[in-house]
C-alpha cells in the first residue's frame, strides 16, 4: 500500500503571489518579495559568505524542480545554469487571506480559512483591556511587559531582565494573527506558561486569533535563548483536513515538528517535536520504518524562526544548503510506490524590509510521481492529489495535480 510524505520548508516562498500588493511589511506592500530567488542572488554575489561561500548549492531541489517552479511563479530567474529536472513541479497559489502558519498549513490539508483573522494594532498597548486583563489573570500577576508589536528574540534580550526581576510574562503579537507570551522555564516555570496559554486560547481563539504561542526561554541576562519547548495552542481547523480524511481511513498519520499543534491534535497518530536536525533524523528514522498506507507530515520551522525574521541571508542559505543534502539523502531510501512532496506554507523573504512573513507564491516539488510540470495549482490541491495516492476519498475542494 502507497505511503506519502508531506514535508514543510516553513517560509521558503517563491514570490509572484498575485495579491501581493495586499499585503505588508510596515508601510511597504510584499509586492516583489521573493524569498528563494533574493537568497540565490545574494548568494551569487557574494552578501552570503557568513559561515558559507559561494553560489547557493542546493542540487537536490533543482533536481525536483525548484529553478524550473521559480520561474513560473514569479517571472524572477533563479540565478545559476540549472539542468532539467528529473522531479515533478509545481508552484502553489494561496486563497485564504492571511500569511501565516495556520492559513497555509490548513490550505495545504485542504482546508481554506473561511473567516477573516483578527489583527492587533501595531500600537502601545497592542492588546484591549479585556486581553491584557486575560493575560494577567492567567498569570497570576497584576501587569504584563510588552504589549505591543515585537520580534521574539529582540523583546526578550530587551525586557527579560525586567521579566526575570518582576515576574511579569513577556506578552507581544506581530503583523500576525497571534500573541505569543515568553517566559523563563526556570524563573517563571515552563508548566506555569503552558498553562497560562491553554487558559487564555479560547477566548482568543473565539475573537478569531489564530494562535497562542508557548515561547520559553533559558539563560542569564545578555545571554538568554529561546528553547526547543515552544507549543502553538492555534485555533482548529473549521473542517476535516487531510489528516482527518487520514485517520478516518483508518491510516497512520505521523506528525512531525509543529504539526500537532496546527491541527490541533486532529486525526494525528503521533508526534514529535524539536529542533531541525532532530526533526529531520525522525523524518530519516519514518521513511524507514512508517507502515504502508500511512501520512507522514513534517515542518521545519528554523527557516522561518530563526533566519526568515531575523533577516539573517547568510543563516538562511545555510539553512537551504543542509536541508537540499539531507534530502538527497532521504530520496534514495523512499520505496516503490512512495510519494514525498516538498512546499512551503508562506514566504519570509530575508531581503524584504522589516521583520514578517512575505505574501509569496510556494514551490510544490515531488518525488515518485515521474517528471514533468504541473504548472500553477492550488494549496488544496496537494491534499487532495495526496489523498488520491493515498486511495483515501479527499473531502476538500481541490483537485489531482498530477
Amino acid at each position: 500500500m502507497a505511503r506519502a510524505f508531506l514535508v514543510v520548508m516553513d517560509s521558503v516562498g517563491i514570490g509572484g503571489a498575485p495579491d501581493a500588493a495586499a499585503y505588508f511589511n510596515g508601510d511597504v506592500p510584499d509586492t516583489g518579495a521573493n524569498t528563494l530567488a533574493h537568497i540565490a542572488q545574494a548568494c551569487a554575489d557574494g552578501l552570503a559568505e557568513d559561515g558559507r561561500s559561494g553560489p547557493l548549492n542546493v542540487p537536490t531541489l533543482v533536481d525536483l524542480g525548484l529553478a524550473k517552479a521559480v520561474e513560473l511563479a514569479s517571472e524572477d530567474r533563479f540565478v545559476g545554469d540549472h539542468p532539467e529536472p528529473s522531479g515533478f513541479w509545481a508552484a502553489a497559489t494561496e486563497v485564504s487571506k492571511g500569511k501565516d502558519t495556520p492559513s497555509g498549513h490548513w490550505e495545504l490539508a485542504g482546508v481554506p480559512v473561511p473567516w477573516g483573522w483578527h489583527y492587533f494594532a501595531n500600537t502601545s498597548p497592542a492588546f484591549p483591556d479585556a486581553v491584557t486583563k486575560a493575560l494577567c489573570k492567567a498569570a497570576g500577576t497584576n501587569a504584563i511587559l510588552a504589549n505591543e508589536h515585537a520580534s521574539g528574540t529582540e523583546v526578550i534580550e530587551r525586557l527579560g531582565a525586567e521579566h526575570l526581576r518582576t515576574g511579569y510574562p513577556i506578552c507581544y503579537t506581530s503583523v500576525d494573527s497571534v500573541v505569543q507570551i515568553a517566559a523563563h522555564e526556570d524563573a517563571f516555570g515552563l508548566s506555569r506558561l503552558m498553562d497560562m496559554c491553554q487558559a487564555v486560547a479560547p477566548l482568543l481563539h473565539g475573537m478569531k486569533v489564530g494562535r497562542v504561542i508557548a515561547r520559553p526561554f533559558l539563560g542569564d541576562v545578555g545571554s538568554f535563548k529561546r528553547t526547543a519547548n515552544r507549543k502553538d495552542f492555534a485555533i482548529d481547523p473549521p473542517s476535516p483536513t487531510l489528516c482527518d480524511w487520514a485517520s478516518d481511513a483508518g491510516r497512520t498519520v505521523h506528525a512531525i515538528g509543529k504539526i500537532g499543534d496546527i491541527f490541533s491534535g486532529r486525526g494525528i497518530t503521533d508526534v514529535i517535536k524539536g529542533r531541525d536536525a532532530d526533526l529531520m533524523d525522525a523524518l530519516k528514522a519514518c521513511v524507514k520504518t512508517a507502515d504502508a498506507g500511512s501520512f507522514t507530515f513534517a515542518n521545519f520551522v528554523e527557516f522561518d524562526s530563526e533566519y526568515g525574521h531575523r533577516r539573517d541571508v547568510s543563516g538562511y542559505a545555510r539553512a537551504l544548503e543542509w536541508f537540499d543534502r539531507e534530502l538527497g539523502q532521504i530520496l534514495t531510501t523512499l520505496g516503490d510506490g512512495d510519494l514525498l512532496i516538498v512546499t512551503a506554507d508562506h514566504g519570509n523573504d530575508p531581503t524584504w524590509v522589516g521583520t514578517d512573513h512575505t505574501r509569496e507564491r510556494v514551490p510544490v516539488l515531488v518525488h515518485g510521481a515521474g517528471t514533468g510540470s504541473g504548472g500553477l495549482i492550488g494549496f488544496s490541491d496537494v491534499a487532495t492529489t495526496i489523498g488520491a495516492h493515498l486511495g483515501i476519498p479527499a473531502l476538500g475542494s481541490g483537485r489531482n495535480f498530477l
